[in-house]
Formats: structure tokens, sequence, C-alpha cells
């Protein structure tokens, strides 16, 4: 008996007030040592803080725990789960056709960028594996796209944890990345007129259409597919106006159709569109064409200007307008926006600014003329 509490006395492990932590006597590390289904666990917890340790016993007991349960529970693919929540944005109703085709494209990137990922057993994929892939994947693309990315990535080991096969997301604590504005480029109204005209003269049995679908972006502010869904009915010459109705089932992005104003250079391209197809319905799409982006490309290098998209086009319409003194929420109506022009505001803010420059120069106070010239000289 003495023999046993000499031995006790001498052994470099001691007992701490709480149970399952041990302190190794000789470095003062406290250790945890516990059973979860039969296998004993000892793990140091790299503290001689006793209450940082009781802590860290709490995580360890859980994730130990959630293994022993993922085992019992069975295998699953993330492939299995990803497909279960890709499907369920699919059949959400209240989900748009755009955003769900813009859904798919983000898997593919997601897979793409993650090779094998889809047959990988989803409870060995730790918190590491996903944060190495996602300091990668954000060198490389875009912030939207990467907050996208990482939703998905999100929702999948979220049907995991529901199925029962995980515990824990090990992609939860991935952090957004900072949208910042898109640095508009747009060319010049001399390099723009080049522009088009490359893409009409290309010499492609669709060029022509194709300028011509620049064109319509172009004097309407339209989104692509918006523009590809009017009809010769949602032209009125008379009021001077396009009716912008979306898709026939959600409507536009923000589920409202608007009128557009035709500008004066939109009217003479719907006229002359009008007389080359006189037998032309009602119903029939103004637009022969849907897209054009390569047509863009091609042309935006021949003329030697930044590679623009479809949505620049957008952009380029609400440029020009405000630039030619159209005010910033009568612009945001005219491109569908329901937030008074705020959106629109801080997009085009310094178009604004620059014309109210503009502006000041032609204020006066006085008869006499400044160095500038901007006052009228009196007699």
């Amino acid at each position: 008996m003495k023999q046993e509490q000499q031995d006790t006395k001498c052994s470099p492990w001691e007992p701490t007030r709480y149970q399952n932590l041990f302190r190794f006597v000789p470095s003062g590390t406290i250790f945890a040592r516990f059973k979860t289904r039969g296998k004993q666990v000892r793990r140091s917890l790299k503290t001689t803080n006793l209450d940082l340790a009781k802590r860290k016993l709490a995580e360890l007991e859980k994730h130990e725990h959630g293994i022993a349960d993922e085992r019992r529970r069975g295998k699953m693919l993330f492939g299995e789960a990803l497909d279960q929540y890709h499907q369920s944005v699919k059949r959400d109703p209240t989900t748009r056709p755009s955003t769900k085709a813009y859904y798919d494209q983000r898997v593919k990137a997601l897979l793409t960028s993650w090779p094998g990922l889809e047959n990988l057993d989803i409870r060995h994929i730790s918190k590491e594996d996903c944060q190495a892939w996602a300091e990668k994947f954000a060198a490389k693309y875009a912030s939207s796209s990467y907050n996208h990315s990482i939703s998905i990535l999100k929702h999948s080991f979220e049907k995991a944890v529901e199925a029962g096969v995980r515990y824990d997301n090990p992609a939860g604590k991935l952090e957004r990345s900072q949208e910042r504005p898109k640095r508009l480029n747009l060319p010049s109204t001399e390099r723009f007129e080049a522009f088009v005209n490359e893409i009409e003269h290309s010499g492609s049995g669709k060029s022509k259409p194709c300028a011509n679908l620049v064109r319509f972006l172009s004097f309407s502010g339209c989104r692509k597919m918006e523009a590809a869904r009017i009809a010769w009915a949602d032209v009125d010459f008379d009021s001077g106006r396009i009716r912008v109705l979306g898709d026939p089932e959600h409507g536009t992005k923000n589920g409202e159709w608007r009128n557009v104003p035709m500008v004066p250079e939109m009217r003479q391209l719907l006229l002359r569109l009008k007389a080359e197809n006189p037998s032309a319905k009602p119903e029939d799409p103004v637009m022969a064409v849907r897209e054009c982006q390569k047509a863009m490309n091609r042309a935006a290098q021949v003329v030697k200007m930044d590679r623009i998209t479809h949505h620049d086009l957008r952009h380029l319409f609400a440029t020009r307008c405000i630039e030619s003194g159209v005010d910033i929420p009568t612009v945001a109506r005219w491109l569908g926006h329901k937030d008074g022009g705020a959106l629109a505001m801080r997009v085009y803010g310094h178009l604004r600014d620059e014309h109210s420059d503009a502006m000041a120069q032609k204020v006066c106070f006085s008869t006499v003329p400044t160095n500038a010239g901007g006052c009228p000289q009196g007699k």
C-alpha cells in the first residue's frame, strides 16, 4: 500500500479540479483524457491555464464525439450534398431562371477549382481544406464570384449536417470578400462608333444583327434578356416609348414592367429596322439575335479599346444620359431601379459631380468678366 502511494507521488501526471483534465507536472501543460465509444483519447491542450483548458476540453469532446457519430451514421460524398442543395435551388419557384442559370455556372466553377471535391467523403473535409481552397479561389476570381461560391459550399455542408452525417460545417467561418464596384472604362463617342462599325462590317452572317443589338442596348439601357423579349407590339412610335416587360413569368429583375423613352438615335434605329422588315408581326422580336459577346470581343481588339460586356452597354446608356444633363433619379427610373436613384448615385455619382463643376463655371455675380470668361461682359 505504501509502495502504491509512493508510485502515485512520483507520477508526472497531476489531477486537476476538473474532470478529464490532467497536468503534466514537468512542463505544466494540461492534457485532456476521456473515452468516446470505447476509445481512449489523450490530447495536449497546449496551455498551462486551467480555465482555458476547460474551454478547449469542451470543444475537443464535441469534436471527438462528432467524429464517432459520423462514423456510425455512414458515408456521404460531397457531390451528393451539393446536388441536394442545387436541386433545392432549381425547385424554388421564387428563384428567377437567370439566377438558376448563374448557380449552374458557380457550381461548375466550384468543382473545377477544387479537383476531386465531388467524390470526397464529406465527413473527412476539414476547415483547413476549405480555407486552403478559399485562398486560392479568392486570388483568381472576382469578389462576387467568390462570395457566391462559398455560399454554395456552406449550404452543401449544411445538407450533410441536416442529414446527420456531420455535426459541424467546416466552411461555416469562411468570410465574404468585400465587393467593390466595377471600374467603368467606357469608350468615347468616336471610339464607340468605330466599335459598332467594326461589328457591322466584320463579314459574318450575324454582323448586322449583332451591331443592331449593341446599338439597341446602348440606346435603351435594357439588360440583355430584357432586350431579347421586346416585340414590335412593345414599340410605340406615337408616344416615343418602349415597353420593357421582361420574363413572361417573373417580369423584369425588379418584378415590374417599365417604359423607356426613345432617344433620337433609338427612334432612327427602330424606324430603319421596321422599314427593313415591313412584314414583321406585333409578336415578333425586334432583335434578331439575343447576344453578341464574341463579336464585341473581336471588335474591341480591332479598334484597340477595352473589352466591354452587354451589361457595360447599360452603363454606357446611363453615362451618356447623365452627361447630357438628365437627372440621376430619372435615369434610375429608366433603368428600372426602385430605390429612387440610390444605386445609380453610388455608381454614377462622379458624373454628377463633374457636371456640377462645369455648371458652376457659368454662375456669375458680376458684369465684369472673370479670367475664365464665365461672366458676360457688361456694357
